[in-house]
């Protein structure tokens, strides 16, 4: 499975964005950066992460610890959300097969 890379280096510059920041999300663990021929590059999976971190960092004045919660928080939500919404499927199957009239038992 070939993932596409943005050169590190490129996008930073790009970007305005330090490139110790970029480490620090990778020392951090929020982002994964990988080498090839002694070049870092990012993942272009993780750019709308990457984009969403710079943000709290560089506007927000959010300190790594705190993008870190705010980060951990998100997923938290994100997956309730998606919990819910399996449990209205399922509720709204239970309550379509509850409403239907009882079989005929004579």
């Amino acid at each position: 499975m070939q993932q596409d890379l943005i050169i590190l280096s490129e996008y930073c510059t790009q970007g305005n964005i330090e490139p110790s920041f970029i480490r620090l999300l990778e020392e951090e663990g929020m982002i994964h950066i990988i080498i090839q021929e002694g070049e870092p590059y990012l993942y272009s999976s993780e750019l709308n992460d990457v984009e969403r971190f710079s943000r709290m960092y560089y506007d927000l004045s959010i300190n790594m610890a705190g993008i870190d919660a705010i980060n951990h928080l998100l997923k938290r939500v994100t997956r309730m959300q998606s919990e819910i919404s399996t449990l209205k499927k399922l509720l709204q199957i239970h309550e379509s097969n509850t409403t239907e009239s009882p079989p005929d038992l004579s």
